[in-house]
């Protein structure tokens, strides 16, 4: 496996050291990492044309969508022209025939939801500059498959987690924050909208999903989902019910709290810094074609998975308070 790493003046790369075949020396195995981005056509086609890959997984974006309102042109750079940049790649070296490519697509498309579920067919309606630039992604992924017959497909996934998941995400930031306040290193943790009902699922599961897509005959659309949704106000009351301990809500709105029904003590604050400008209330997907022509079903379920996340987090922050 080849993967592309940014260059930072800090190692980036915490999340797949365990990869390494020796992680302390960061020496390389079955997995080598090149230096490039996704703003940098040059050093694609370089990697594309020395690899010669025959699959190719478009992972690659600032996925954080608060952050795209403020980033909103650097957004639109990777996450939009940077899928350009790929295809255009595989297109220079010459590998229209051989290679299949996997495009990252996003439940963030739906947006201000058309339809109940969301299937391959619902309208898009992006709310955000990271829905509105992985919207340019979709299409011109549809367009390279098209005209020049590349086996291209998009996932369209919905929200994915695990104990790997970035920090600054909510589910992430839930579990962390739980795991601190179980061990003593933290008393409270701010959130944005309490409210907004996501379709949640393992990304264990979802990556199955994603090499399915390319081992098929014909290149395809699909979304991959749970179909069941859960609000962020009840990952919340599940992560604390795992370290024993039962939320109560007060307050409305911005005054809300989520205080500890056996201590008293106020662990939940909601600040309007965390709501997004134009916010997704609802998302969940029907994952139909993926069942029937993948033979793809969710394993992990939303309370596997929420323990799971936690259970990780309370033995990250025992072993190293800082991280």
């Amino acid at each position: 496996v080849h993967g592309i790493v940014r260059r930072s003046s800090s190692f980036n790369t915490g999340r797949i050291e365990h990869l390494y075949k020796n992680p302390q020396a960061h020496i390389e195995g079955n997995m080598k990492l090149h230096y490039g981005d996704l703003t940098d056509s040059t050093c694609l086609v370089k990697i594309i044309n020395e690899v010669k890959p025959s699959e190719i997984y478009n992972l690659g974006a600032q996925s954080h969508v608060k952050i795209s309102f403020d980033l909103a042109e650097y957004t639109a750079d990777v996450d939009g022209v940077g899928t350009l940049r790929l295809l255009d790649a595989i297109k220079t070296c010459g590998l229209i025939n051989s290679v299949k490519f996997y495009q990252a697509s996003t439940s963030e498309l739906f947006g201000k939801v058309q339809e109940i579920p969301q299937k391959e067919t619902t309208p898009f309606y992006p709310r955000s500059p990271y829905g509105a630039a992985k919207l340019y992604a979709y299409w011109i992924v549809v367009n390279f498959r098209e005209a020049y017959n590349l086996f291209a497909v998009n996932g369209i996934l919905f929200n994915h987690e695990s104990p790997r998941r970035g920090s600054n995400f909510v589910t992430r930031k839930i579990s962390r924050s739980v795991a601190k306040i179980h061990l003593g290193q933290l008393d409270c943790f701010s959130l944005g909208n309490l409210d907004a009902k996501r379709d949640w699922g393992h990304a264990r599961d979802y990556v199955e999903a994603m090499w399915l897509m390319l081992q098929t005959d014909e290149p395809e659309d699909f979304v991959i989902a749970t179909g069941e949704v859960h609000s962020v106000r009840e990952f919340v009351e599940k992560s604390f019910r795992h370290i024993g301990k039962t939320i109560v809500w007060e307050g409305k709105n911005e005054n809300e709290v989520g205080r500890c029904k056996e201590t008293g003590k106020i662990h939940v604050t909601v600040n309007h810094k965390y709501y997004r400008p134009t916010e997704v209330d609802f998302l969940q997907g029907d994952c139909t074609k993926a069942r029937q022509k993948l033979n793809w079903k969710p394993r992990v379920t939303f309370d596997e998975l929420v323990r799971e996340m936690v259970d990780a987090d309370v033995e990250l922050m025992r072993n190293n308070p800082n991280a």
